[in-house]
């Protein structure tokens, strides 16, 4: 079934009406009886990364007032930061997602529309204006239900780059849930598309409103799966040939090729790339190059994937140690095969070496206790430094470093353990020493500090299986603590 294309509008217009649509929702505004007029959030992982965040809004935009098929509702993106609310502070943390943004939207931009650039005062007004974080949301509740604090709110859901909210319902209904920061809303998840391993909380997809996607399966990059989505469901069309494709497309073209390209290297990273990626790309590259804005011209499409680059690679330059910790994050809950314990784990992800996180902290000892402190604010058992970068001591090569700690004696460090012989050669984990050209006395301090049972057990590590992201490893941590 062909459905109607949505009326042309700039994703700037979009995002600030949608914005509008939730606190008219949250301020009751809206009438929660008639399912046409209430929304269904498009909510991103807890991680927020660039492939997290853009996915939300390129999908919210094309899915808006278009699906279900029998009953069209409205889509609202929802960033999924709980402490981070839009505006300047979003800017700081996630330059990168800030870039795209801008260059979506301004080269060029939609006829009548301002030229905004990055700068704090400027990009933090139009995130003000257009984005929502979890921390907005909280926000607005708080504003509107002031009177009201216990009162809970019934939301449907749409997770994207993700497929399992963390709090499952107490009934262990399929599908329904809660997220970090808003424990009040009850979510009811209506659609899912995903790269991840399916944690096995989806409902049944028989039991969803018809033309809602239920996909979870592998890729470079989640939103290239959202695009191949839209278009399975005719909601982004291919112009025919020889037609031109208008601002409007353009611009979101452009936002959904940027984490394509982040997240597989440009293309070249052969571990990630599937044929999903290879197609969106092929199919966005398509879309911007027949934009009747820039006729006859050529598109730079690695400039502009080294411009993203730059942003993220840069991006932790003003952060503080506990921010990288906690920029790109995720966390589960596993029960321990030894005793039933619950077992709480959370993964670190950063771009950077474990030698320039150290000098950023001012010392090995120094990095360990904003580690542990990071840790037992979020009541972890264990936690995982993950960093992935290149070196320029190396020749620019691409390397990860993999740090594991346990907070407490018992399972957690007998899960540990059991990662480290039965994961250690599937992952190529080796000796540590500094590939950024540090002298040896460095590395041999950094590797002291590391490497040692006292208080508790932690490793650090070079892997040399550099295909092995957190998809992987991830996994490999869950099931040496469960024995699965």
């Amino acid at each position: 079934m062909t459905r109607s294309p949505p009326s042309l509008q700039s994703l700037l217009r979009f995002l600030k009406q949608v914005r509008q649509t939730h606190l008219n929702f949250i301020s009751g505004g809206l009438s929660s009886s008639s399912r046409t007029e209430t929304p269904i959030y498009v909510v991103g992982n807890p991680s927020a990364d660039l492939d997290s965040a853009i996915s939300v809004i390129v999908y919210s935009y094309f899915a808006h007032n278009r699906i279900p098929i029998e009953c069209p509702r409205p889509h609202i993106p929802l960033i999924n930061l709980p402490n981070v609310p839009s505006g300047p502070e979003l800017r700081r943390l996630r330059p990168e997602l800030v870039k795209a943004f801008c260059l979506a939207t301004t080269t060029p931009s939609v006829e009548g529309e301002d030229v905004w650039d990055e700068t704090p005062e400027t990009a933090g007004r139009i995130l003000h204006e257009h984005i929502l974080t979890i921390a907005d949301f909280a926000a607005h509740l708080k504003q509107y239900h002031a009177d009201h604090e216990d009162r809970r709110i019934t939301a449907d859901a749409t997770l994207l780059d993700w497929n399992a909210l963390p709090h499952r319902a107490p009934n262990g209904q399929r599908g329904k849930g809660s997220i970090d920061g808003l424990p009040s809303v009850d979510f009811c998840t209506v659609g899912c598309i995903d790269h991840h391993v399916d944690e096995g909380f989806l409902p049944p997809v028989e039991s969803l409103p018809r033309g809602q996607p239920l996909l979870v399966r592998p890729a470079g990059s989640c939103t290239s799966l959202v695009v191949s989505t839209l278009r399975e469901l005719d909601l982004w069309q291919a112009d025919t040939e020889g037609n031109t494709t208008s601002t409007e497309t353009m611009q979101l073209a452009k936002l959904a090729l940027a984490p394509v390209l982040i997240d597989t290297t440009n293309l070249t990273a052969k571990d990630k790339v599937t044929d999903a990626d290879t197609d969106a790309v092929q199919f966005l590259v398509s879309q911007i190059d027949r934009c009747k804005s820039t006729p006859g011209s050529a598109w730079d499409r690695d400039a502009f994937y080294e411009q993203i680059l730059h942003a993220k690679q840069n991006s932790l330059d003003l952060l503080t140690v506990d921010e990288i910790l906690g920029r790109d994050y995720k966390q589960w809950t596993e029960t321990a095969h030894q005793d039933s314990s619950s077992i709480q784990i959370g993964f670190c992800s950063m771009v950077k070496s474990i030698p320039w996180i150290v000098r950023k902290a001012g010392s090995p000892e120094a990095f360990l206790d904003a580690l542990h402190t990071f840790a037992k604010r979020r009541e972890l058992q264990i936690v995982v430094v993950m960093t992935a970068f290149t070196s320029s001591a190396q020749d620019g090569r691409f390397c990860r470093e993999l740090v594991a700690c346990a907070l407490d004696e018992g399972p957690p460090v007998q899960a540990l353990e059991t990662f480290t012989a039965q994961a250690g050669p599937q992952l190529g984990l080796q000796e540590w020493n500094s590939v950024e050209g540090d002298s040896e006395d460095y590395s041999q301090a950094v590797k002291s500090a590391f490497n040692s049972d006292d208080p508790v057990w932690r490793r650090i590590w070079l892997q040399k299986d550099v295909t092995k992201s957190r998809k992987q490893v991830a996994p490999l941590v869950r099931s040496a603590v469960t024995g699965q």
